[in-house]
């Protein structure tokens, strides 16, 4: 079999094919990623990038702990965004798969429809929601509540609020597709060899649900470790991410280096989470069930 695939891949053909998909992927992700690197190793002076091969950027990063700080507070909010978004898909996702059938196709449209709605839109308008004088406290007021009920706003709870809203269909769509496709004959066999219903859910349901929940997961995670909108506009900037800290990098202090050795750190931490939330995986899934 290997031979075979051997021999495939010296095929003119073949290469000819894979040749534009090769050349793709080099122009697209490699060479930007190959210039992001080489930038980690330049300086500015006076805002102007100076091609001047140095350490000094990387000492900076590794000396200063406040750049750790918001990478900690970060990863943080990223991994709470991802419990938060995978507690309120889970049984919204099962709900559609199980039990609202006939009315799932509607509230998929309107999950679509939210999901599609550009970003900056939704998170401005938690804004107008959530201010002192918005819908959210004129709405208590009109309940007979007295004050300045909903006065989150500017803080980590309106940044998390925005980055749940923002990432929330994600998690539902791959959870649904996952338990959609779950052989309904398991579940009947297990009621069957009298299992109840929690049971038959959690030894079930729930392990071949698996799948779709650390897809929504990885997936869920690798986006809010990336925000940098809801923590400016909902957070009010008191507690940037790191996406928000690159971005002032390069905008404000024109620091490419810094903000290019930023963005590395970003990413390898990032992967290492994923690698590591993936071994983990892996393991549970080779040892089953206790």
């Amino acid at each position: 079999m290997s031979a075979v695939i051997d021999r495939s891949w010296r095929d003119p053909e073949l290469l000819a094919k894979a040749l534009p998909a090769v050349l793709l992927q080099t122009t697209c992700f490699l060479a930007p990623l190959l210039m992001t690197i080489a930038l980690t190793f330049q300086r500015t002076r006076d805002f102007q990038l100076n091609w001047t091969w140095s350490l000094y950027t990387w000492t900076d990063v590794f000396t200063k702990p406040h750049y750790w700080t918001i990478l900690g507070h970060t990863l943080f909010m990223a991994i709470l965004c991802v419990a938060l978004c995978l507690a309120i898909a889970f049984p919204v996702a099962y709900a559609l798969a199980t039990r609202l059938r006939s009315f799932q196709n509607h509230v998929k449209v309107l999950i679509t429809f939210a999901f599609l709605t550009d970003a900056t839109l939704k998170t401005f308008g938690w804004v107008l929601f959530l201010d002192k004088n918005g819908a959210a406290n004129y709405l208590a007021q009109g309940l007979g509540f007295e004050g300045e009920l909903v006065n989150i706003l500017f803080t980590d709870w309106a940044t998390m609020l925005g980055m749940v809203y923002n990432l929330l269909a994600f998690a539902i769509f791959t959870i649904y597709l996952s338990i959609d496709e779950i052989d309904r004959s398991l579940i009947l066999a297990a009621y069957d060899a009298g299992a109840s219903k929690f049971r038959a859910f959690w030894e079930v349901t729930l392990p071949l649900a698996r799948p779709g929940i650390w897809a929504g997961a990885v997936l869920i995670f690798l986006l809010a470790v990336g925000v940098f909108l809801e923590p400016k506009v909902l957070g009010g900037g008191k507690s940037p991410m790191s996406a928000e800290l690159i971005r002032q990098t390069f905008e404000t202090r024109v620091n490419w280096p810094l903000g290019a050795a930023l963005t590395m750190v970003l990413m390898t931490v990032a992967v290492f989470v994923v690698l590591l939330f993936n071994r983990v995986y892996s393991l549970k899934r080779h040892m089953g069930p206790a």
